[in-house]
């Protein structure tokens, strides 16, 4: 009995130790787990602890608006306060050379892990191989944020590869006094739109002569040299029945009899004297300052904060301060769509710039990837994305962007905002189906032979047929007889 006894004492005695050895390994065990599960909840993102680890995101970034760069020391700071183990460090770039700059990093293989760019550009980086798909590191809670069609205009099939900075119309905009004197009703125009040939008759109207038979204002000028060497034609093209490179059977579409008469109408502009013969110089600094000197009733391209822009300069005129261009007028900026060619629909210029992100020699680290996810959403979103849509007269295109304050309020004229949303109202998505190598052909056909053909056009070296002819052989050579738009 006591044997037995002593026999089953030895037991629970084992027992027991077994049972505190147990409750002491799974304590020691259960430790790390609290402390990766603390991480996980820091990193909101379900990483692993890697992504707390000291980090750096590089961004390359233009003037988006007036006081933008100006706040890049502020936007760093506040990132580093949002997540104190990272740092966001900016890198400035003018419009000028901000292409340019990217495409060396590029080509360097040490590209900034954020850039800013047109959406157009995407298909030519894709094809180069250095984007990242954000898709792994966006929760469903960042992607609702914002707005659905110009989160497409970041789509290249179902990868995301970057994040909307704004949505904005590529519009006209003409000196409302002028367009007065010219008899344009230019509210029915806002409402209603108008064709090639109004819009011509409406521009002939608009010129000025002086004493001696030279032109003192045009009706029409726009930027057609420098960085907007492209948009002249690409912006008309999207209301001439040219919305696409690419037809819906993937078929080169500048081969299309539209694409001809488009650049006879923009040739018989010149010819009119309706816009200057030397256009092919005119950059984008010139063309405003001709506006805002009253040498021209229309300018292009518009957008919608060159309302605030010659407020402002009204302003400095009214104040006799010297700071106002040079010889400039008060002028009130109005809104206006482009005109439609070829008996087309109004397709307005849905310009959608952001944020890319971009990938070096080598693949980020999943951490590192992380952490450019966090960066690229703080830049495009809540009250970065509020001011500088803000400053631009344009909405924002995330919530977080609409519920944020501004620092400041700027009067709008209400003719003007009604217009920016009728032309808004009928932007459509990008499309996201044209295979990358199609896209990336399209543009060298536009860099190597549309660009430098339109500059020759414009200055009367060549005429629209030829330009026409030049265009479509290059296009058969890109993607075959049947690869092309033949009507």
């Amino acid at each position: 009995m006591k044997k037995g006894l002593r026999g089953f004492t030895m037991l629970l005695t084992v027992i027991m130790l077994v049972s505190l050895l147990a409750a002491c390994g799974g304590k020691n065990n259960n430790t790390p787990n609290a402390t990766n599960n603390a991480g996980n909840a820091t990193n909101s993102g379900g990483n692993s602890s890697e992504s707390l680890e000291k980090d750096t995101i590089t961004a390359l970034l233009p003037p988006a608006s007036a006081n933008f760069q100006a706040r890049f020391p502020e936007m760093e700071k506040e990132f580093n306060e949002m997540y104190p183990h990272l740092t966001l460090k900016i890198e400035p770039a003018s419009w000028e050379d901000m292409t340019q700059k990217l495409d060396t990093q590029v080509n360097a293989g040490s590209p900034p892990d954020i850039a800013w760019v047109g959406s157009t550009a995407i298909s030519k980086y894709a094809a180069l191989d250095v984007l990242l798909d954000l898709n792994q590191v966006l929760s469903d809670e960042v992607k609702a944020d914002y707005d659905e069609v110009p989160m497409k205009f970041f789509q290249l099939g179902d990868a995301q590869y970057g994040l909307p900075a704004y949505l904005a119309i590529h519009s006209i905009g003409g000196n409302k006094q002028f367009l007065e004197e010219a008899g344009i009703d230019y509210k029915a125009v806002q409402e209603n739109g108008w064709t090639y040939d109004e819009f011509r008759e409406a521009i002939k109207a608009g010129v000025v002569k002086d004493d001696k038979g030279n032109t003192s204002r045009y009706g029409f000028v726009f930027a057609t040299s420098g960085v907007t060497s492209k948009d002249y034609l690409s912006i008309m093209a999207k209301s001439a029945g040219l919305p696409e490179y690419f037809d819906e059977d993937y078929k080169f579409t500048y081969t299309s009899k539209n694409f001809l008469g488009l650049l006879e109408a923009i040739r018989q502009m010149i010819d009119d004297g309706s816009m200057p013969k030397e256009l092919s110089s005119i950059d984008a600094g010139k063309r405003w300052n001709m506006f805002l000197t009253g040498q021209t009733m229309i300018t292009g391209k518009g957008l919608a904060s060159f309302e605030n822009s010659a407020r402002l300069n009204n302003e400095k005129i009214k104040a006799n301060d010297g700071s106002a261009v040079a010889d400039s007028i008060e002028a009130e900026y109005i809104a206006l769509p482009v005109p439609s060619f070829n008996g087309a629909d109004y397709i307005p210029t849905a310009v959608v710039d952001g944020f890319i992100a971009l990938r070096g020699k080598k693949e980020p680290s999943e951490a590192h990837l992380h952490n450019i996810g966090l960066a690229i959403h703080y830049l495009s979103s809540g009250s970065v994305a509020a001011n500088f849509t803000n400053e631009l007269f344009l909405s924002p295109v995330s919530e977080s962007a609409r519920n944020a304050e501004v620092l400041e309020v700027y009067p709008r004229s209400e003719e003007n905002l009604k217009a920016d949303e009728i032309m808004m109202s009928k932007a459509v998505a990008a499309r996201t189906d044209i295979p990358t190598e199609l896209a990336a052909e399209a543009i060298k056909i536009e860099t190597e032979v549309i660009v430098p053909k339109l500059q020759a056009l414009l200055a009367d070296e060549i005429s629209p047929q030829e330009m026409y002819d030049a265009v479509k052989a290059a296009a058969i050579k890109s993607f075959g007889e049947d690869g092309v738009v033949v009507d």
